[in-house]
């Protein structure tokens, strides 16, 4: 009845000139609850009413980590070629074009130099927006080369992982960036720096198997998704059930895969106590 309380009470505003509220205004999670943005962003994007976390990118954490959102980016113009010369529907060229202009990213990662809470601190983090967070020749080489920052700069590296795996267009060129990574992070290790490693949804395949796992600390955020082969995969190859929560954050945790659960609005006040901790 809500016309006729409507005209009960003079409102005859015409259905042309009625105004939608503007898009990116409120926020509803998987679990239907539905959060204003401004909210959401004061929460370190974490609904409130159910703590459910809402997956965002390299802008959001580093808005979430560095001191007055200040920061250096390092490498900001590299991008993939096509060293495959990959075709499938459309090139790997117009992949990557069409990504950057949904996306605003040149790649699925960024490195950063800031301070948190007044300590130095390298980040580098990655983005699923950009391709599912897939793990090419670029995202090898930022990381790479912001682990070189943080050795010649005598600087803690925090890496933050989310991502469907090794990107299939660059093949064994992407596969290549397991050991590379790897390989600059026994380095980092040598040196004494510290290395943590935050696990976010998703973290599968080849990140998984290589930088997500090698920290000197791993920390996750609640529910997420880690693993290699996805869930489904997983069963529909060894045909049994799987154990409830299996590749749950909280599910590695108790196998000892995961070090601490961290929720994200702790984020910026517990990467302060570990690496003040393991500084010392």
């Amino acid at each position: 009845m809500a016309w006729f309380k409507r005209k009960e009470q003079g409102i005859q505003t015409p259905t042309s000139e009625k105004k939608d509220s503007p898009d990116g205004l409120w926020y509803k999670t998987n679990q239907g609850k539905i959060i204003h943005m401004q909210e959401l962003r004061e929460n370190a994007y974490v609904c409130p009413d159910d703590e459910f976390h809402v997956r965002i990118g390299s802008k959001e954490y580093f808005e979430i980590i560095f001191d007055q959102n200040k920061f250096e980016e390092l490498d900001t113009n590299m991008t993939s070629g096509n060293p495959l010369n990959f075709k499938d529907s459309k090139t790997y060229e117009d992949r990557i074009a069409a990504s950057q202009k949904k996306t605003g990213l040149k790649d699925a990662c960024r490195t950063a130099v800031g301070k948190v809470n007044g300590l130095d601190l390298v980040v580098s983090c990655m983005d699923f927006s950009f391709i599912g967070g897939s793990m090419g020749s670029v995202v090898g080489e930022k990381i790479a080369r912001g682990i070189d920052h943080a050795l010649a700069n005598k600087m803690p590296f925090l890496m933050i992982s989310k991502s469907g795996g090794a990107r299939m267009m660059e093949a064994g060129f992407s596969l290549m960036q397991m050991a590379k990574t790897s390989a600059k992070l026994a380095l980092l290790d040598e040196a004494g720096l510290p290395y943590i490693s935050l696990l976010t949804d998703p973290t599968t395949g080849g990140v998984t198997a290589s930088y997500a796992m090698l920290g000197d600390l791993n920390i996750a955020e609640p529910n997420a998704l880690i693993g290699f082969a996805g869930p489904r995969v997983i069963r529909e190859t060894i045909g049994k059930d799987l154990p409830k929560g299996f590749q749950s954050a909280e599910f590695l945790q108790e196998q000892g895969f995961v070090d601490m659960i961290v929720n994200r609005r702790e984020l910026k006040r517990k990467l302060t106590t570990i690496l003040k901790m393991l500084q010392s």
